[in-house]
């Protein structure tokens, strides 16, 4: 998921806590096989690659997560949109050299983009124009922390924490009863955190604009791509978000931070507690913290 991750699970002993890790990390890695838009064998890359021909077969579980994308594109007023991964080819964050694209570029992009114009079904899908994609980034990772906690929680580890690249699911407290500290990044301040929430179960997850960017001209353009206007969000340094689920707040926190200046009415009618971090380093929400 190229990204650093850990569980932290508590049994009486090793034989018991080793059984439940490997299973939890094997479906991780399952739904990574399964929906990475890099592998040749998944079933993002067999959608992808029948665009413009005929219906993908798919199974219940692409299917709920499809279902999950399409309220996220409601809630969103359009600008979360999992068909939005085309703007990748003219915004190249991989670029030794950055690079702005052209407005016709972006137009380009933007023509495929429509989460509307897919046709699809508990069954199967279609994407219906050559070149159109989708791309579960947007929800994956999350979807892999509940699928986790939820195997831990079925074989009687109710003391875990799963952190998937910054995306933290817990299963219930410490062993003690303590709740879990969990570290928000400081988005300017490499290795360091701007403040600690504490959790006794359920989920916290952060999106932000200093995982993939780059700059020109003194401008930070981020990976967060506006499915409306094809261009990178710019409000927020980062959006994090605590809910029951980690698919929850993590769609939370990406939807608020496309959402630009109308996130926090958004959040608040979600009604999830979280923590929004400007342009100049202002902190605001409600979301229970510690200073660091």
């Amino acid at each position: 998921m190229a990204a650093e991750n850990e569980l932290q699970l508590w049994a009486d002993r090793e034989e018991q806590a080793r059984p439940i890790a490997e299973a939890a990390i094997a479906d991780a890695l399952r739904i990574e096989a399964k929906y990475s838009r890099y592998l040749d064998d998944s079933i993002t890359t067999r959608i992808n690659r029948g665009a413009g021909g005929r219906d993908v077969e798919i199974d219940p579980e692409t299917s709920a997560l499809l279902r999950y994308a399409d309220t996220c594109h409601r809630l969103s007023g359009g600008v979360f949109d999992i068909t939005s991964g085309v703007l990748r080819r003219v915004w190249d964050f991989r670029r030794t050299t950055p690079r702005l694209p052209g407005d016709a570029e972006i137009a380009d992009a933007m023509a495929l983009i429509g989460w509307t114009r897919v046709e699809w079904s508990d069954r199967a899908i279609r994407l219906p124009s050559r070149g159109m994609e989708i791309d579960f980034g947007g929800i994956g990772k999350e979807y892999a922390a509940d699928r986790m906690a939820t195997i831990c929680l079925e074989a009687g580890a109710s003391h875990a924490l799963i952190n998937l690249g910054g995306d933290v699911r817990a299963t219930g407290p410490q062993r003690d009863g303590a709740p879990w500290r969990v570290g928000i990044v400081h988005p300017r301040k490499k290795d360091s955190v701007v403040a600690c929430v504490e959790i006794r179960e359920g989920a916290v997850a952060t999106s932000g604009d200093y995982q993939r960017f780059f700059e020109v001209g003194g401008q930070r353009y981020c990976h967060l791509l506006n499915a409306m206007s094809g261009r990178p969000a710019s409000y927020w340094q980062s959006v994090s978000v605590a809910a029951p689920v980690c698919v929850f707040a993590g769609s939370c926190a990406t939807i608020a931070m496309l959402l630009e200046g109308a996130a926090e009415v958004f959040l608040q009618d979600q009604i999830v507690p979280y923590l929004a971090i400007d342009m100049r380093g202002g902190l605001h929400g409600a979301l229970k913290m510690h200073a660091v």
